[in-house]
């Protein structure tokens, strides 16, 4: 028998007539593409061309022959560690791809979750962003100090996907059809990237645009329903793509059933999201292209008063010019507006009645752009690849808030509204320095320089008495520095040992927005400074017989005034028990694993595993917590997967993924129990380009904790769906060339 479901609310009763609309779309998509596709494929096609590992790669985004499937320990072409196209072994800081072909036998439905599958790679709760508050989405690499706000970069073809204002990552407006690979570098990379690259960057890295369409479809349980497409074509110098992805489900009762009252039920969502892409090669040494996009996301949280939605629009425009001598220079602009809108709900003790305790809302926007110069090779005791680059934003929100107090004392506050401005801007200079082919060094170096103004808090109370707070503007600049080295005594050997210093401002959300977490409230402090981390890294890679790498690499971090939830020893007047504050110093260190291996051409076999130990070092004021360790994320992670891929017959991969005991809180006083969660996906041929595919997550349908703010809520339970799956690949009428596809 199920239990009680969620009360209507304005924001949740458009979710089901959306999610019909969205359906009705899709089916509709589908039974006109299908005949216009079939008949396009009246001319014969060709097969795509294959990259020359060796040659000349491609910038993110960038048009070029598609590669064919990698097997692991095969030269690859990565961009994220150095902002200049490396091939994989060659490059001095660890990195990991997850390759389109990986991407596309993946059992997760949303990219935060396809991320997950990396032991190295986690998000500031365990719940995926189907059910996570968008606020809770923030990327945490290496058990580095998880929170909601994230100390990682997340790119989509060098555009920065960190929300402006909260630093938050919404996942679910990066549609995965039109993606070529993940790249994921888990270590420092302000030196490079500035503020938001703390603890490291994850780049999604778009297919080049070539002849394509792409469709998938999928129903499942929990009401679950996807569907995707994407077109790209190209006409000699002119590249089109469009893609749009929508997705709902209801969710699941997130409470436990021992602690769930009348008030909770399921956890429904949906989202809609598009974008276009184009791209002209202007001349033979100048490419132009630009890029638009809209995303819409409806989230309840299991309860009437716990709704949030999220409506963001983005643009950017790039130039690259390629020139004989004077090297190659790249502008990048961009540009987003968004608004985040929140209820927060007031529970009894027994969750058996709900009321509204505060509406928030939090417009936003941002605009930046970043110019570099890579120069030709330059030969002074081996070779030299000089980059220099600058980059600048300008973010700006202002959060809205609107409270309904337990009781109406005339002196009870009523609405408060924060807003600010955070100007920030960046020089860096790199040098590639490769003595011999055996041996690379790489020198960075970064200066940043941020600011805070127009800071200020307005109250306004019952009683019709309104206060405004002005925060006097505030500045700071960081210099960091990163020097790297690769050496290859054999060809089958490979060490890397970097050293580096990174560095975080805080967001405006940390400097004035006050939130909620079930019934924890948490304070904002506009007297934060930045975090700053020291950090070094050093680990070996072997090429073993059969198709056999192995990794091994350990790291260890000093992480100085990291900003936390802190536990007050006091609550404040109006219930508040947790700031933000800049904690002391915390340790981070650990170890990690990684083998691929090809047995045969049919079988892949990938095994990573990731220890950290996060420990609290230094906590004025709290010496409780020195010791502790930092919550959110457990010591061990782990992953194995297991494919077979024979194309006459199925594709099938079985993957395990097991995460170890974690904390919620700073104390250290209420854990959350390991987890061993095996996922499945299996797809075959039918007929034509289309092919039919199953996939499940928690196969065994494993209850774990996700979080305890207040009320303890679940991870995701059972989750299949099935779907059918269009893979157009190159509409090869006529080759590349002949097309006009520009060759970089």
């Amino acid at each position: 028998m199920t239990g009680p479901r969620a009360h209507p609310h304005p924001l949740v009763a458009p979710i089901r007539r959306r999610a019909f609309r969205c359906w009705s779309f899709g089916a509709c998509c589908a039974l006109v593409l299908l005949p216009v596709i079939a008949a396009a494929q009246a001319v014969p096609h060709a097969g795509p061309a294959t990259a020359d590992a060796q040659g000349k790669p491609d910038a993110p985004g960038e048009s070029a022959p598609p590669n064919e499937p990698d097997a692991p320990g095969e030269i690859r072409t990565v961009i994220t560690a150095t902002r200049l196209p490396r091939p994989l072994r060659d490059v001095p800081a660890t990195t990991v791809v997850i390759p389109r072909d990986e991407i596309q036998r993946s059992p997760t439905l949303t990219q935060d979750a396809l991320v997950r599958t990396l032991p190295s790679v986690a998000t500031f709760r365990r719940t995926p962003s189907l059910v996570a508050d968008p606020t809770a989405q923030g990327l945490n690499l290496r058990g580095l100090a998880p929170s909601g706000v994230a100390r990682g970069l997340v790119l989509l073809d060098g555009l920065p996907v960190n929300d402006p204002y909260g630093g938050w990552v919404f996942w679910r407006a990066l549609p995965r059809l039109g993606l070529d690979r993940i790249e994921v570098v888990p270590t420092g990379g302000s030196a490079l990237y500035g503020s938001a690259a703390l603890g490291g960057v994850v780049q999604l890295i778009s297919q080049p645009i070539t002849g394509a369409i792409d469709a998938d479809l999928s129903v499942g349980n929990q009401g679950t329903g996807f569907f995707g497409a994407r077109v790209a074509d190209r006409w000699r110098r002119v590249g089109i793509s469009l893609e749009a992805e929508g997705l709902t489900s209801d969710g699941y009762r997130i409470v436990p059933a021992g602690q769930r009252g009348a008030i909770d039920g399921d956890t429904p969502s949906n989202h809609l999201t598009g974008q276009a892409r184009v791209e002209v090669q202007a001349t033979d040494d100048l490419l132009l292209s630009a890029r638009a996009g809209l995303f819409r996301e409806t989230q309840n949280g299991g309860t009437r008063y716990t709704v949030a939605r999220v409506d963001l629009a983005w643009f950017t425009g790039n130039a690259r010019l390629r020139t004989q001598d004077a090297g190659t220079f790249e502008l990048g602009l961009y540009g987003r507006t968004q608004d985040f809108a929140q209820d927060r709900a007031r529970v009894s003790a027994d969750r058996s009645t709900e009321s509204r305790s505060a509406h928030q809302d939090v417009p936003a926007n941002d605009q930046g752009g970043s110019l570099v110069w890579t120069g030709p090779e330059l030969t002074l005791g081996g070779t030299h690849v000089l980059a220099v680059g600058a980059d600048a934003r300008r973010a700006a929100g202002t959060a809205e808030e609107q409270l309904f107090p337990a009781t109406d004392a005339p002196t009870a506050l009523r609405a408060r509204t924060t807003r600010g401005t955070q100007l920030s801007g960046g020089l860096f200079v790199q040098d590639l320095y490769t003595v011999s082919p055996a041996l690379e060094f790489a020198g960075t170096l970064r200066w940043d320089l941020w600011r805070n103004q127009d800071g200020a808090r307005q109250e306004r109370r019952a009683n019709g008495d309104a206060t405004t707070t002005d925060f006097a503007p505030r500045s700071a600049s960081q210099l960091s520095p990163r020097l790297a080295a690769r050496l290859r005594p054999r060809d089958w050997l490979t060490l890397r040992a970097s050293a580096y210093r990174a560095f975080r401002a805080p967001t405006l959300n940390e400097l004035y927005r006050p939130f909620q977490v079930g019934t924890v409230l948490t304070a904002a402090n506009p007297d934060l400074g930045a975090e700053r981390l020291w950090g070094t890294e050093a680990g070996v890679e072997a090429l073993g017989p059969g198709g056999l790498t192995g990794r091994v690499t350990g790291f260890w971090n000093v992480l100085d005034a990291p900003v936390t939830n802190v536990t007050l020893a006091a609550p404040l007047p109006d219930g508040t028990t947790r700031q933000r504050q800049n904690l002391g110093q915390a340790r981070v260190r650990g170890v990690e694993l990684g083998t691929d291996w090809r047995p045969a051409r049919q079988w892949t076999v990938l095994a990573a595993y990731t220890f950290v130990d996060p420990v609290v070092t230094e906590a004025p004021g709290q010496p409780d917590l020195v010791g502790r360790q930092l919550p959110q994320d457990p010591r061990h992670r782990g992953s194995l997967s297991v494919t077979f891929d024979e194309p006459s017959l199925l594709t099938a991969t079985a993957q395990l993924r097991v995460v170890g005991p974690q904390y919620e809180d700073d104390l250290n006083t209420r854990g959350m129990g390991g987890a061993a969660i095996v996922d499945l996906f299996v797809s075959r041929h039918l007929f034509w380009k289309v092919a039919a595919f199953a996939a499940v997550e928690n196969l065994f349908d494993r209850s774990y904790l996700a979080g305890r703010a207040g009320v303890d809520t679940l991870a995701p339970p059972f989750q299949a769906r099935v779907g059918l799956r269009l893979r157009d690949g190159v509409n090869a009428r006529s080759s590349a060339a002949e097309r006009g596809a520009p060759d970089h």
